[in-house]
């Protein structure tokens, strides 16, 4: 059998499954025989052919359902094959399917009411602790010199603000402290205030620490080793500097990380970018430390999505006073987006998601139903947002709508069915198809 071949025998195995679920749910529908149709010929057809005479199958492209044609061919815009959807024939919806109480309870059909109400947004990602780029600080000296004592030894050292760090012995220095005691000096030896205070500012460029500055005044002494001091609380993460070695500006003898505040790095999806704005509160957990929680908010937003994976990066910030947030660490992260009220909402059980449509079945009058396709939103808790195709107030169906979207695509001619729950047969069918 060639493909062709086998693709026909396919489907028309579907549309009998499809023709077989229809009658076990309803019966044949309230339809005349075709205009040059007679009872006889009717009754001669099997149920395959007899399905297929009162379908009204349209075209639609699975990529761009506002292309609807009438007959099979190839879609204008990607040129994908069209492939065929029944629809009504009048109005261009999906048909309405009856179905009787009993079968309703056969079937597990419950019924739900479209409702208003708040949504609460939150997002749920992976982090990665990191330093807080705005406590690091790098300690360079200002002029060209020897280390001549060291006073840390190893990287993950802590310091606190204003302890030494190293000697640094440096002509500019030295230099520059003997201009300051020529300055100190009365007039009679050329002195001024105005040069005292111009050499005391020379000295603070050259980072001299206040205290070391008012030593030297009052000793009237240059000193040839100063201090190099730590400009903040931390840990040392990044170790150049030696006992002996010759330094000059652009050495980055330290690099200092205050801990007490870390940043937590997320990866938020592109669909999720309009649920988050600086300053929404944020908590995360930690493997390291099961059972602890700790809370922050949402610090910044990077400018631009990663063009691989599609994601736009945001940036955390929480406090860390015990240090127990290492930069590196995993972490689990909720970021809360705050709740969206008076939206149109529903069970997510009923929606029907095909990949080409998103469908829920509304309940009608009189055991009628008639699936609608709907704009999904956010979806929270169990419960999903409806952008358009229902109104407050809708009923709809909450299990057993899967069958009935079937039976509603399959028989989309068909007006009116019912089912004889006494017989099986078609109670409300009239004229030349009662019985069938």
């Amino acid at each position: 059998m060639t493909s062709d071949s086998g693709w026909s025998a396919r489907r028309a195995g579907w549309a009998l499954v499809g023709l077989t679920i229809s009658i076990l749910l309803t019966g044949c529908g309230q339809r005349e025989p075709a205009p040059s149709e007679t009872l006889a010929e009717a009754m001669a057809d099997s149920p395959l052919e007899h399905a297929l005479k009162h379908l009204d199958p349209k075209y639609v492209c699975p990529m761009h359902p506002q292309i609807v044609r009438d007959d099979p061919g190839t879609c204008p815009i990607c040129g994908m094959a069209l492939v065929e959807r029944f629809m009504d024939p009048q109005t261009g919806r999906h048909p309405e399917v009856t179905v009787a109480p009993a079968m309703q309870q056969t079937l597990g059909v419950r019924i739900g009411t479209v409702e208003r109400g708040t949504l609460w947004r939150f997002i749920r990602t992976l982090g990665r602790v990191d330093y807080d780029e705005t406590r690091l600080a790098h300690v360079h000296p200002r002029a060209d010199g020897w280390i001549e004592a060291l006073h840390v030894r190893a990287e993950g050292e802590s310091v606190a603000r204003g302890e030494d760090l190293a000697d640094l012995y440096a002509p500019a220095i030295l230099s520059a402290q003997i201009d300051f005691l020529l300055a100190l000096e009365p007039q009679t030896r050329g002195g001024t205030q105005v040069a005292a205070d111009q050499a005391r500012n020379r000295l603070r460029v050259l980072d001299l620490p206040e205290e070391v500055i008012r030593d030297i005044e009052r000793r009237r002494e240059a000193r040839h080793r100063v201090p190099v001091r730590a400009p903040l609380d931390g840990v040392i993460t990044q170790l150049a500097a030696r006992q002996g070695m010759y330094v000059e500006p652009a050495t980055e003898m330290f690099t200092i990380a205050d801990l007490s505040r870390v940043w937590v790095l997320v990866d938020i999806f592109e669909a999720q970018i309009d649920w988050l704005a600086p300053g929404q509160s944020a908590e995360i957990r930690v493997p390291a430390r099961p059972g602890r929680v700790w809370e922050g908010r949402v610090d910044h937003l990077y400018p631009a999505l990663d063009p691989t994976t599609r994601t736009l990066r945001a940036r955390l910030v929480f406090d860390n006073p015990d240090l127990e947030l290492k930069p590196n660490m995993f972490a689990n992260v909720v970021i809360y987006g705050g709740p969206k009220r008076d939206v149109l909402m529903i069970p997510a059980e009923a929606l029907i998601v095909t990949g080409e449509r998103t469908t829920v079945v509304k309940a009608l009058d009189e055991g009628r139903f008639q699936p609608v396709e709907v704009v999904p939103g956010l979806e929270r808790g169990g419960q999903v947002e409806i952008l358009s195709g229902l109104a407050e107030g809708d009923r709809i169906v909450l299990s057993g709508q899967f069958l009935i979207d079937s039976e509603s695509n399959l028989q989309a001619s068909f007006q009116r069915l019912s089912t004889d729950d006494d017989r099986g047969g078609s109670a409300g069918a009239t004229g030349d198809h009662a019985g069938h």
